[in-house]
């Protein structure tokens, strides 16, 4: 097994260390710049024999060391600084997206893509068009980070363990992602049965701010000990082939009534990449707002110029 992380920032970087120290796959971490990529793969590589893991990383500018991937994760792209938008990041992040899918698809033709580079959702439908392939093999980080902050702000409220609560967050990666109460739950129960409007409503608007809230307290960078996380989590069920469930952005082709257009919704991950894409038996009113979702992205996709 074979994992190529493209962007050897903090997201990047944080997200080899986690795998290598999975000890499941041999790790290539690309950067265009020099030095960086070598300097952070020597530094993980010093603590093999701390840590025990066998399987080789490298740090490389070069795509040649990324042949035969089975996976490829793109974290390539500036980051949000403060007041910016996901939004204002598209032009420049859209032109780096492009350009590391048809590098790395050269020597890797077979491999599946998570795409971490923000806006995500308009990231992995550009990356689906330049690369061509099927929908399964390309999506993006969404609602596992999302509901991973959701899940520690219930954590907090509750008081309840974290790991207690299973999160429903659907829609773009951004303002208009939806908070879903009657599919989150606590130690079983729905959310809209523990909490009243009122903290649903807080909880949704912490966790449509949850980036932005850490990027005002950095001033000069943004999240990326949880998005690490999350995006190890997917490749973990790539790896495992474990079928787990979790929300992702995909490309729609007729479920919740939408097509071409990509949004964070349910999904299975498996060796293939997407096995399964899950709908949930969503209201009208919570349909409604996966939609109005839906077209805040498609705004973000015009802007591509495909």
């Amino acid at each position: 097994m074979k994992i190529t992380v493209v962007g050897a920032g903090n997201v990047g970087a944080t997200l080899a260390q986690r795998l290598i120290e999975k000890d499941f796959a041999d790790i290539a971490l690309v950067d265009v710049v020099e030095g960086i990529p070598q300097g952070k793969a020597l530094d993980l590589r010093q603590s093999a024999n701390v840590l025990g893991f066998t399987h080789k990383l490298i740090g490389s500018n070069s795509y040649e060391v990324t042949a035969g991937s089975d996976i490829v994760v793109i974290t390539a792209g500036i980051a949000r600084k403060p007041g910016m938008t996901r939004d204002e990041l598209i032009g420049i992040n859209a032109r780096i997206v492009r350009e590391v899918v048809e590098k790395s698809l050269a020597v890797s033709s077979n491999a599946v893509f998570i795409i971490v580079t923000n806006p995500v959702d308009a990231m992995t439908y550009l990356a689906l068009k330049v690369s061509g392939l099927p929908r399964e093999r390309i999506f993006g980080l969404s609602g596992v980070l999302d509901g991973g902050r959701l899940a520690a702000f219930i954590a907090e409220e509750l008081n309840v363990d974290a790991r207690d609560v299973v999160p429903c967050v659907m829609g773009e990666h951004g303002g208009s992602m939806v908070v879903y109460p009657r599919f989150t739950t606590v130690k079983g129960m729905p959310l809209s049965v523990l909490a009243d409007a009122a903290k649903q409503q807080a909880l949704a608007e912490r966790t449509v701010n949850g980036g932005a809230e850490i990027v005002g307290f950095l001033k000069t960078g943004s999240a990326f000990y949880a998005p690490s996380a999350s995006v190890a989590h997917m490749v973990n069920a790539v790896v495992n082939d474990s079928g787990t469930r979790m929300n992702c952005a995909a490309y729609l082709d007729g479920e919740y009534g939408l097509s071409d257009v990509v949004l964070g919704v349910p999904v299975r991950l498996g060796r293939r990449g997407i096995e399964e894409i899950v709908e949930l038996p969503l209201n009208d009113d919570e349909l409604a707002a996966l939609k109005a979702s839906s077209e805040a992205v498609r705004k973000l996709i015009a802007a591509l110029n495909l």
